[in-house]
């Protein structure tokens, strides 16, 4: 009755009503509705990989997605021969498991079904690829379906790329309406240059949103929940995952196993670009990227992955230590017939030191590593947090696994090692965490298991539910179109951006030799300060000699002699800028005590940045706050740009240091929206700000470098400006790009009390020797024209400039 009368005084609501159950109805008649068919082809179907995993995850995504609507056939394509691809493909697909929760009865059905489904092609030719199209094209029209889209997977190596992506955009692409997915397997690239290659070579067959490049690091389950980790815990996590909180963060991945029966694909790759490069960066991102509002939103987080890429530091070759196992080369030798000379130096282990430059990860150290021939097979993800805590009794009063003095840390565990399984681990004096019920569950005890240094009570653990593999989990990912789980053009290239310059640096530098397994010992044991990276134990003798055998640091002591009749210091680089910095210190200690302040002009390039970091990390008694810092030589370029020579200041030096903000001199490249025009006048107010602040205009120092080509600072050879004349700061052009750039003039440099020239690297040898022969020929070689007319020049040269 009562409903009678609500009913009839709100007629509106039998018209919801209505809506609402049309609206079910019509979802559950959708949910019936085929929707398409789905054709996946596996390129190089009877590799390695696809044995492995490949054709497992296939039929996962088939045992996932059975009776949702889509049909499917699977296609497994290679060079082998038709009978000998059917022979194989048999094999395989009677190896295929499901998981324990499918009764046994149920799986033969399923795998059966599969069976069906499957088949095997060769394809090598255009027409093979034609012939594969015009088949899904009948098996489509005669099932009457329609075609949702196409998969192609390229289990194959990247030589083979380009044929067979022409062929599928000539000849296999579906028809319209339907969707194309291509997915592509590491490696993608050598270095920056032929990532960048081949992804040209790519785009132009297919358009980004087609491409899938896989990291199954990103499929397994640990990994793929840092994020979502993150998102759940953001307000235990807010006020913790910073600079101010967060000690170091550690991403690790060891192997028991050697490279025997891959040197090949190793001897190109090594370890860095096997895994470090690929795998170790993506988590690092995932650990360290500025969290989305939204991270189920794949634009918003690849986006902000890009970001933490970007925000790098750039590496040098004091961030890395590198090892190799002491069989490598000998297997070398063997599976590649090399002679018994022949000495490999590919790096089989790694550790690198990786810093950010943003306001969230400022100053705090990354740690990557990673080797094959250890002692233990492990990965995982631990975030240390410092502990500000004090605790006033004994540690047998303190209450177990609770007291604030125990370490704090969150372990992502990838997998094996002692616990043998994917887990997430929150120490339990930090918080309780959040984790999605459905997929993870709380670890039961194991009594006498430690990990990291305490017993698996201490933490909250968690598991997942249901194991998958991390091919499943990509595969299924694909299938459903989520491109957050891979790997976009953009990032890829930022990712061969920040590696190839360590890649380049290292590329003979020889490898700490070490047995492997348990026998390494602290062999591979490493320590930092600062930003560098070394080696806890010093080196033992080597077995395998490096080119030439050259003479080690610790054989000479610094030497001291003439160049040009001024004084010359020559050491091994880490030496020769050790005393430079102790040298630059001393003259400011000197000059504050004398004037009041310290008047510094610096030029940039890429040789000063290890002085840069010298200064920041090892000078803690240096009176930054009563010295005012000068750039010799600027670029064109806005100061916020990577080639401007006040950020490389700013980011290895300036950062870092104490210095007041009105101290620090930038040139005025950019004035008025415009770069270094002369109508501006920048250089006019530069050597106006000096002549106001720096008593007649005499730096108390003035570091100078020496180009190939004779030149310094910005001064080039035939320079019309700033060899001689009146003027203090002038506008020159440079050879190379960027072309115009801002310097300081002879005269001025040579009003100086004091100008050091730092010469680095065996490329310098050859201007070395040729300005040590020539007199005073500014026009030619600007350098010669560097004479203090009442100060003091010293040269700077490491052995390999000095020497050759």
């Amino acid at each position: 009755m009562l409903a009678e009368l609500y009913f009839t005084r709100h007629p509106g609501f039998w018209k919801m009503l209505t809506v609402a159950m049309c609206m079910a109805l019509l979802g559950c008649l959708q949910a019936q509705e085929p929707q398409g068919h789905v054709s996946i082809i596996l390129l190089g179907a009877t590799g390695d990989l696809a044995k492995k995993y490949l054709w497992q995850g296939l039929f996962q995504l088939y045992l996932d997605e059975v009776g949702k609507g889509h049909s499917f056939s699977f296609h497994g394509a290679a060079l082998t021969t038709t009978k000998q691809g059917q022979e194989f493909l048999a094999k395989v697909l009677e190896s295929l498991s499901c998981p324990k929760d499918v009764a046994p009865g149920h799986c033969a059905e399923l795998k059966d079904q599969f069976q069906r489904l499957s088949q095997y092609r060769q394809l090598k030719t255009s027409e093979d690829y034609q012939a594969l199209s015009e088949d899904i094209e009948a098996l489509v029209q005669k099932e009457g379906l329609r075609e949702a889209g196409r998969v192609f997977y390229f289990s194959v190596p990247p030589f083979a790329y380009a044929d067979i992506a022409r062929s599928i955009n000539s000849s296999c692409r579906p028809g319209p309406g339907a969707w194309l997915r291509v997915v592509l397997e590491k490696p993608f690239g050598h270095d920056h240059l032929s990532a960048q290659q081949l992804a040209t070579e790519l785009g132009s067959f297919f358009q980004e949103e087609e491409m899938y490049r896989v990291d199954h690091y990103l499929g397994k389950q640990a990994v793929a929940q840092i994020l979502h980790f993150r998102d759940q815990n953001r307000k235990a996590l807010d006020g913790l995952w910073n600079r101010h909180h967060v000690e170091r963060v550690e991403i690790v991945m060891k192997e028991i196993v050697d490279a025997e029966g891959r040197t090949s694909f190793y001897e190109e790759y090594g370890v860095i670009r096997d895994v470090l490069q690929n795998h170790l960066t993506e988590i690092l991102t995932l650990v360290a990227m500025e969290l989305p509002h939204n991270v189920s939103s794949t634009e918003a987080v690849l986006q902000h992955k890009l970001q933490a890429f970007q925000a790098l530091r750039g590496l040098r070759t004091g961030n890395a230590v590198v090892g190799q196992y002491q069989a490598y080369s000998e297997q070398v030798r063997r599976e590649l017939h090399k002679p018994p000379s022949f000495h490999s130096l590919t790096p089989t282990f790694a550790g690198i030191l990786v810093h950010m430059d943003n306001l969230r990860w400022e100053g705090v150290p990354f740690i990557l590593m990673s080797g094959k021939a250890l002692d233990e097979r492990v990965g995982y993800v631990r975030i240390l947090f410092k502990n500000r805590a004090y605790c006033a009794q004994n540690e047998k009063h303190w209450v177990a696994d609770q007291s604030p003095c125990l370490p704090q840390q969150v372990v992502f565990y990838i997998g094996h090692g002692e616990l043998g399984s994917p887990a997430v681990l929150v120490s339990r004096n930090l918080f309780r965490p959040s984790l999605p019920s459905q997929s993870w569950k709380e670890l039961e005890g194991r009594p006498g298991l430690r990990l990291f240094g305490r017993p698996l009570s201490d933490y909250y653990a968690y598991g997942p539910v249901k194991e998958q593999d991390a091919y499943s989990i990509l595969i299924s990912h694909i299938f459903h179109g989520r491109k957050d789980s891979f790997i976009t053009t953009e990032n890829l290239l930022a990712s061969w951006v920040f590696w190839t310059p360590l890649l380049d640096s290292l590329a003979h530098e020889v490898p700490r030799l070490y047995p492997g397994g348990a026998a390494n010992g602290h062999l591979l044991d490493f320590e930092f300060s600062g930003s560098q990276l070394a080696f806890s134990q010093r080196q033992p003798e080597q077995l395998v000699p490096g080119p030439g055998s050259s003479p080690m640091p610790s054989d000479f002591q610094v030497l001291t002699a003439r160049y040009r009749e001024s004084p010359l210091v020559s050491a091994w680089p880490e030496e020769l800028i050790a005393k430079l910095a102790s040298d630059i210190e001393a003259t400011a200690v000197r000059a504050v005590r004398r004037f009041g302040q310290f008047h510094l002009a610096l030029s940039g390039g890429s040789s000063p940045i290890v002085l840069f970091q010298q200064l920041a990390m090892g000078h803690y008694g240096f009176p930054w706050a009563h010295t005012h810092l000068w750039l010799v030589d600027e670029r064109c370029v806005p100061l916020w740009d990577p080639e401007s020579n006040f950020q490389g200041l700013q980011t290895h030096l300036l950062q870092h240091v104490r210095i007041p903000y009105y101290n620090v001199h930038p040139m005025p490249v950019h004035l008025h929206q415009r770069l270094c025009a002369k109508e501006d006048q920048g250089a006019r107010a530069y050597a106006d700000e000096i002549s106001a602040l720096v008593t007649n205009g005499s730096f108390d120092l003035v570091l100078l470098g020496m180009g190939t080509d004779g030149h310094t600072a910005s001064l080039f050879p035939q320079s019309p400006t700033g060899l001689d004349g009146e003027q203090l700061v002038v506008l020159t052009e440079s050879p190379s790009r960027p072309h115009h750039r801002m310097s300081l003039s002879l005269p001025l440099i040579n009003r100086a009390r004091k100008v050091a020239v730092l010469v680095m690297g065996r490329l310098k040898r050859e201007i070395t020797m040729l300005v040590s022969r020539v007199g005073h020929e500014p026009k030619k070689w600007p350098i010669s024209g560097v004479l203090p007319a009442s100060g003091q020049l010293v040269w700077y040269m490491d052995y390999e400039a000095f020497l050759g």
